[in-house]
């Protein structure tokens, strides 16, 4: 395994992210949750993750926003934002693109593509 990373896991559905945490922690990462988009920019700016794992379909403030938000906020200390979402049609990856997110993952996740994409390989 290589070097843990900082994640940020923002998901809405409570036992999702928990249990996102906790697999992440069995990994080696350090996992910061958030489940909205004001939180999620918040635990941002507060933990400066390497990853931010982030649901499309929040409430209120839906991902796309929070990534723009969040690449505005971070500058240089960009982290590698995947977008982790049931919304896996072409046009909903284009979507992910043009918000900024380097990756777009389709529930449910393939775990062995999330740990060779947080270096767990």
């Amino acid at each position: 395994m290589t070097e843990s990373a900082k994640v940020l896991v923002v998901d809405d559905n409570l036992d999702a992210a928990e249990s996102m945490k906790i697999l992440l922690e069995c990994w080696g990462h350090s996992v910061a949750i958030a489940h909205d988009g004001i939180a999620a920019l918040a635990a941002a700016a507060e933990h400066h993750p390497r990853f931010v794992l982030l649901d499309i379909g929040l409430p209120g403030m839906d991902g796309y926003e929070v990534a723009r938000r969040l690449r505005e906020q971070s500058g240089a200390q960009m982290p590698h934002l995947i977008a982790v979402t049931g919304y896996g049609r072409a046009e909903d990856r284009e979507r992910t693109r043009a918000a900024g997110f380097d990756r777009h993952l389709v529930k449910p996740l393939d775990l062995d593509q999330l740990r060779e994409l947080l270096g767990n390989d």
